[in-house]
């Protein structure tokens, strides 16, 4: 039977290539007993341990693989058989887009654990299919697609911690030209907006430029859509806090990346982190050739 009444108990699940490893460390930052691929036959003996050890260990993480295919089908059973005993007990799972997964492994030159004579997306499909379990049984799933690993790791400390439970902001400013970006939940087209390029005097600057950037949104049109994306901002982001989101990625696009959508991203981000959010400014298209 498993004695874990007075302990803290995170299992952490996910894609290989998604950021266990990340995830693994900022619990042990955060003084949890981490171990990876522990055997469900050993799960019951190494939590009793914890708690009859000289110096007893109450808060321990235990990252899943899905080469652990035992573990994974009585995870279930295992986390309300704890959870009934009083512990405290929650399944994460880091999620990922296939092609930025197969993109991390092919720039680390990596073999898929799941398909080592196959492609990477096997493996990928493979070990989905695997972790469906997991993805269901997950009290937090966090998609780390557009996550560094900085983020991430913050991402984990603010939940587990409950400090600055606040949702992050990613702001994203690109070219349509130039494609649009897939990990945006938000997107805002501006294209609209008076066009700098047509100025010969702002053309070759910027929106991180104050003359570009007044030209953009202290037009009447500027202006007023500020106004209503502030606006429409502030009315979501209090239901993503309480629904416990880490990161919200809204993204503003305009024909090349390097005027319009550069501007509105700036007056955005200026206006939260007046409101005391922590946001992130990515313009990813600023510096290309036009």
């Amino acid at each position: 039977m498993i004695r874990a009444s007075s302990q803290q108990i995170i299992f952490v699940g996910g894609l290989s290539g998604s950021g266990k490893t990340t995830a693994m460390a900022a619990l042990e930052d955060l003084s949890f007993y981490c171990v990876d691929n522990l055997p469900v036959q050993l799960v019951q003996q190494f939590l009793a341990l914890c708690t009859t050890s000289s110096t007893s260990i109450g808060k321990i993480a235990l990252a899943l693989a899905a080469l652990e295919k035992d573990f994974l089908e009585s995870l279930p059973e295992v986390v309300a058989e704890l959870r009934g005993q009083g512990a405290s007990v929650e399944v994460l799972f880091l999620d990922c887009a296939n092609e930025t997964l197969e993109r991390r492994y092919r720039e680390t030159r990596r073999v898929h654990p799941l398909s080592p004579e196959g492609s990477v997306m096997e493996g990928i499909e493979r070990e989905r299919t695997l972790l469906d379990q997991v993805v269901r049984l997950a009290d937090l799933s966090i998609d780390t697609t557009a996550l560094n690993v900085h983020q991430l790791k913050g991402s984990i400390v603010r939940h587990v911690s409950g400090a600055g439970r606040e949702t992050v902001i990613n702001l994203v400013s690109f070219g349509y030209r130039h494609g649009t970006p897939g990990t945006v939940e938000l997107l805002f087209d501006v294209r609209f907006l008076p066009n700098p390029y047509f100025e010969e005097a702002l053309r070759s600057e910027s929106g991180l430029d104050a003359l570009v950037a007044d030209y953009v949104v202290e037009s009447e049109r500027g202006q007023e859509f500020v106004h209503r994306l502030e606006g429409f901002i502030d009315f979501l982001l209090p239901f993503y806090d309480e629904e416990g989101k880490a990161y919200l990625t809204i993204g503003v696009g305009c024909t090349g990346g390097r005027h319009r959508s550069v501007a509105v991203i700036e007056v955005i981000a200026a206006r939260l982190r007046e409101q005391g959010r922590e946001v992130n400014v990515s313009h990813r298209d600023v510096e290309r050739p036009f």
